[in-house]
């Protein structure tokens, strides 16, 4: 929990701006105009060979090696000159450089070249890179503004990071009319080496942020991506607008899924499973972060509507029908006590219309007890100016009996319509820290991002494990078909193919039979028994039906055997380029009242493997109802997906059919789920209809194609999310024979994780931390507990005692920005110490780390810690003393 890596850049001492000049419209001119006119206390240097003195500093031709520490490069020159001024930096100790300059790109004849050069220059010397063709970066706080925009933002506590600079310059004009500051504003531009994943790791623990705007207009890297966004959202709010929601061109499709599925859908499941909210426009942006930074805090979702006017009310209900947010019924108490308070004509329901004539007195009656009731979770308050309003009193009164909350503390919305009659409430309203909003669909809104995020925040926390330990599925197998079906040249698997690896992950399918002619199809279905349905057998025909290539319910050989052979006849007429193998001949799959669901997985080309699920048949291009997720999944998960479609309510009774074995649906999209996982060669399945009744599910139909991309070394290098590494859970046995459980921890063990720190000793504490500390604060509980597998890890060893399971130790690690180095630490609880716990925990960590690709583990000790100094020798790591500090070694091994 050192300082961060881009500290340097957001809170440099001191700044080298290249390219610094005195004529107008110059980039270098702005800059440094910028630095200076923000207030900016460091250090300046200009330089620029042709200038002895800019803008009244002294200008220098080369950096060189100035007397004050200079952390930060702004460079404004041309491109060709951009890789010596890296070097300059370098040898000058400079630890970031923005480029604000262009010509990197692919339209620039030496783009890729120069973009190439740049980042090997920073990689060797250490540097890292905003940019380039980006706008610069901003941190109000210490005037720090490092951009060419000719906004000065004020001081604040949101950050926004956008891909565009144009959306910055745009998003501070549109926030400086209303009052909005910011504590770090940067663009990413190309992002050659910074994006947002680094970024956002940063302001997850920056002080200053208390939550966060992001502009996206793509993602290139997505594992990289939602590492940073997941680990920003499990401390603060993260609010995301994104351009280019509709694509200009349909994908090309060959599966029903992925002709349902676009880019932007998936990209709206992973903002999902990373615990933050989507807006669609500017103005909700900043509606969003202004009711989640106010860390307002959602026990449960039922809102309340409190007007003084009719009309404003039903629009507020139906925009909160449009948005899935529940209308709390009020409780009998509440009516009772509303009667008392209202007059005779009030609405007696949600909204809660107080009428036209509602004095400052009204309002605070009605809110108290509304407030009050227990089913409601949430409230907006509405007033709209009439002839007998006095709406800064109202404020006033509404502002105290938000204030009163004792123990509630539910979230309060305003919305007082109007202009220039309101603008004082409005003011009294932002000096109490009320979120307050001009039209009531703005006010819903607002409560429904707090809900969203609520929603979302719960997906974060779940980190399932890509396999289940009961019945586990033959992997090895199902392998061996997909790798015979690659190397027999075919990209699409046959059906009988498809479902024995349905078979292999235990999802049931009927058995198919090949039947080469009509005669064969009327001998299998006589094995099989009737009833029976044959199919075409054709890899390259993607929709049998669209075709004529199924038939149902054939009750006796002689209809088997013409059905077969009118098919096969009038197909390879049609069809003569395409290689029909034949029929198959399949019982007819018998569940009770069937429902046609369709399972499915597609491969996009930004975050991997997406899991759909919805009602199937044939239409269902048309019908187009279907749920993503990214794998892994959970019963959590499953069941939030399950939920969010039409099919759900196919699933309970209706008319005469029974309900249907919701459980046996959720387990097959976890048997799907698992096969995302645990087979990269999958690009594409299909299972449609998947046919679900009261007596169970069946696999009817089944497609699998294979993805272009070549294998990787590591197994789940395909996923956007890393999967909770399951298999490295070890037993070990101490030297004392004292029997031990290692695991990767879980965000279920925060309570653990606090009362083990708690019970460390101060010493054992201090050797840890290397400062005083008594208890891990909430933000250090949530770093340490809910990690991301990829980048970092962390085993904890547990011991188990009359049922009772007690954490005695922990390792952990993250990696460094280079990607290939990852620091560690150890601690061991004190009754536990001298018994080769430490030993097991460094041994599964540097296993993980060495299986993870981390090339060299290192960690900074304590001099007089000699016991992690023995056990580091022990095993193999070398030491070195730190020069920035005497009573610190660091210990490190190549792995």
């Amino acid at each position: 929990m050192g300082a961060h890596a881009l500290e340097p850049i957001f809170n440099p001492r001191g700044v080298a701006v290249f390219g610094a000049s005195e004529r107008p419209g110059a980039l270098g001119t702005t800059v440094l105009a910028n630095l200076l006119e923000a207030g900016y206390t460091g250090t300046v240097i200009p330089v620029n060979p042709s200038h002895e003195h800019v803008q009244g500093l002294a200008c220098r031709a080369e950096l060189g090696h100035p007397a004050e520490p200079i952390d930060l490069a702004v460079i404004a020159t041309p491109a060709v000159t951009v890789p010596d001024i890296l070097r300059q930096c370098g040898a000058a100790g400079v630890q970031g450089a923005v480029i604000l300059s262009a010509g990197f790109g692919e339209c620039d004849p030496n783009g890729p070249r120069l973009r190439r050069e740049i980042v090997e220059i920073a990689e060797d010397h250490r540097v890292r890179l905003v940019g380039p063709n980006c706008l610069g970066l901003m941190r109000p706080s210490i005037g720090l503004n490092a951009t060419f925009s000719h906004n000065q933002a004020r001081p604040g506590h949101l950050a926004l990071v956008s891909q565009s600079g144009a959306m910055v310059t745009a998003v501070l004009d549109w926030a400086t009319e209303r009052g909005i500051g910011f504590s770090a504003i940067g663009s990413t531009g190309d992002a050659a080496d910074l994006d947002f994943g680094e970024i956002l790791d940063y302001l997850a623990l920056d002080p200053e942020t208390s939550g966060i705007l992001l502009y996206i207009e793509g993602i290139r890297d997505a594992r990289r991506f939602l590492t940073g966004l997941r680990a920003a959202a499990r401390l603060k709010p993260v609010i995301v607008l994104k351009s280019a929601r509709h694509e200009t061109g349909a994908r090309a499709a060959a599966t029903h899924t992925g002709a349902m599925v676009g880019g932007d859908d998936v990209f709206d499941a992973a903002l999902a499973r990373a615990g933050v909210v989507r807006v669609e426009r500017i103005s909700q942006w900043f509606s969003a972060a202004q009711t989640l930074a106010g860390r307002l805090m959602l026990r449960g979702e039922k809102l309340l509507l409190l007007t003084n006017g009719g009309g404003p009310g039903v629009m507020a209900a139906d925009r909160a029908a449009d948005l899935d947010v529940p209308l709390a019924e009020p409780a009998p108490d509440t009516v009772a006590a509303l009667d008392k308070a209202l007059p005779p004509h009030w609405s007696r329901g949600n909204p809660v219309d107080i009428l036209g004539d509602a004095t400052p007195s009204r309002y605070a009656e009605a809110l108290q007890i509304c407030l009050a009731d227990g089913g409601v979770d949430m409230l907006v308050v509405m007033l709209t100016p009439q002839a007998m309003t006095d709406p800064t009193g109202c404020a006033r009164e509404v502002i105290e009996q938000v204030r009163s909350q004792r123990s509630t503390r539910k979230p309060v919305v305003a919305c007082w319509m109007g202009e220039t009659l309101v603008a004082e409430a409005r003011d009294l309203f932002d000096a109490a820290g009320i979120p307050n909003f001009t039209s009531p669909e703005a006010a819903v809104e607002a409560l429904a991002y707090l809900l969203t995020h609520r929603r979302n925040q719960q997906l974060l926390l779940q980190t399932p494990a890509p396999l289940t330990d009961d019945s586990p599925p033959d992997i090895e197998g199902a392998r061996l078909i997909l790798d015979s079906a690659r190397q027999a040249g075919r990209r699409v698997l046959t059906t009988r193919e498809a479902k024995a690896v349905l078979q292999a992950f235990r999802i049931p399918a009927e058995q198919a039979i090949l039947a080469r002619d009509a005669d064969e199809a009327m001998v299998a279905a006589q094995g099989l028994g009737f009833p029976v349905a044959l199919k075409i057998s054709a890899p390259a025909m993607t929709h049998k039906t669209d075709v004529g290539g199924v038939r149902l319910n054939l009750h006796d050989a002689r209809a088997v055997r013409e059905e077969a052979g009118e098919m096969l006849d009038r197909l390879r007429g049609e069809y003569p380029d395409i290689e029909i193998e034949g029929v198959t001949v399949e019982r007819m799959a018998v569940v009770g009242h069937p429902r046609e669901l369709l399972v499915g997985v597609s491969r996009d080309p930004v975050f991997g493997p997406v899991i759909a699920f919805g009602m199937g048949g044939t239409a269902v291009e048309v019908i187009r109802d279907r749920a993503l997720a990214l794998p892994p999944l959970n019963t959590v998960l499953i069941r939030r997906m399950v939920d969010q479609t039409r099919a759900a309510r196919l699933l309970g009774p209706f008319r005469n059919a029974p309900e249907v074995k919701r459980h046996q649906v959720e387990e097959v999209l976890r048997r799907v789920s698992e096969m995302a996982c645990e087979l990269p060669a999958i690009g594409a399945v299909d299972i449609n209809p998947l046919l679900a009744g009261e007596h169970g599910v069946m696999a009817v139909d089944a497609r699998i194609e294979l993805s272009d991309e070549p294998p990787a070394l590591d197994a789940y290098a395909h996923m956007a999310i890393y999967p909770y590494p399951m298999h490295f859970k070890r037993e070990v046995t101490l030297a004392d024979g004292t029997a031990v459980t290692l695991r990767p921890i879980r965000p279920e063990d925060a309570e653990t994780e606090q009362a083990f720190v708690r019970g460390l000793s101060r010493e054992s504490r201090y050797m840890r931390f290397m400062r005083v500390l008594n208890e891990l604060t909430p933000e250090m509980l949530v770093r340490f507990t809910q990690i991301d597998y990829d980048r970092e890890m962390a085993f904890i060893a547990l011991h188990e005692q009359d049922g009772k399971k007690e954490q005695i130790g922990v390792a952990r690690y993250n990696m460094e920005p280079d990607g290939e180095t990852a620091e560690f630490a150890l601690v061991v609880d004190d009754d536990w110490q001298a018994r080769g716990l430490g030993t097991a925990l460094l041994r599964i960590l540097v296993e993980y780390a060495r299986q993870r690709g981390v090339r060299e583990l290192f960690g900074d000790v304590l001099q007089r810690n000699t016991g992690m100094r023995e056990l580091g020798a022990r095993l193999g790591f070398d030491e070195q003393v730190l020069e920035s500090e005497e009573d610190v070694v660091r210990i490190s091994r190549c792995l």
